[in-house]
């Protein structure tokens, strides 16, 4: 298996490929940092090479300088401290994760075009309105205006591709046709979408919790909504839900 050529990396990859360096990379493909106007994705297997299908930032470079043995998996008072602060940039995949994040996303981005594409039919099998404006994000028909407040307007899955949680957290994904508003300086949600997001989460995942259990829940359930410019999937809206110790039996009665 090729091994990485580091010789003409950009100074603000070197240390990336000081750790990659004779470090065998997944089974499926190898990952080739390049220099930072080039970064591309080498691939084995007969799939071709080309550009890097997302910008690797800071978080992502650090992580690809670890094996997983060293990666620190984010623990529970982690994510609370992260959620809080909203400093939703540094979660971070498993490095071994993280490759295949990228070879997986480089593949389906060649399938389907965009990972919007993938997820609106392997995902979610739901059907867009036709839009004259191809930059604009995809429309669905609802029933309600305002999100969560109809169940057939949004749909719950579990994340295909986790950050790097430790054991017994449980990573889904709240899918919504209604839009939510954000603030357009940052992307982040607004004072109003936030209540509403709350008030969802609480009502679906915590109050159920309680019910199955019989103990107050409210320290189980963390959520979050990934800013415009952290997105994987921009244009339909989703939320990030964390669940801890969740019973596999309430898993799938809200995954249905």
């Amino acid at each position: 298996m090729p091994i990485v050529d580091c010789s003409w990396i950009l100074y603000d990859e070197e240390f990336v490929c000081a750790r990659l360096r004779n470090y065998r990379l997944s089974a499926v493909s190898n990952v080739s940092i390049t220099p930072a106007s080039t970064q591309s994705t080498m691939l084995n297997d007969g799939i071709p090479s080309g550009p890097l299908p997302f910008k690797l930032n800071a978080a992502d470079r650090e992580v690809l300088a670890q094996t997983d043995e060293e990666f620190h998996l984010q623990t529970w008072e982690d994510l609370k401290k992260i959620i809080s602060e909203n400093r939703l940039e540094i979660l971070k995949r498993k490095p071994s994760d993280l490759k295949r994040y990228i070879t997986w996303t480089t593949a389906t981005k060649a399938e389907y075009g965009t990972i919007q594409n993938y997820i609106l039919q392997k995902r979610l099998h739901w059907t867009p309105l036709l839009s004259t404006d191809p930059s604009a994000g995809p429309t669905f028909t609802h029933n309600n205006p305002t999100p969560f407040a109809d169940p057939a307007d949004y749909k719950i899955l579990r994340n295909d591709w986790p950050y790097g949680l430790a054991l017994g957290i449980v990573h889904l994904c709240v899918w919504t046709k209604t839009p939510i508003a954000t603030r357009p300086e940052d992307g982040d949600v607004t004072p109003q979408s936030r209540e509403l997001i709350e008030s969802f989460v609480k009502r679906t995942f915590t109050r159920r919790l309680e019910e199955v259990e019989g103990n107050k829940a409210e320290d189980r359930v963390l959520w979050f909504k990934n800013w415009t410019s952290l997105q994987s999937v921009r244009g339909i809206d989703h939320v990030h839900v964390l669940l801890r110790d969740a019973p596999e039996q309430l898993l799938k009665q809200w995954m249905g």
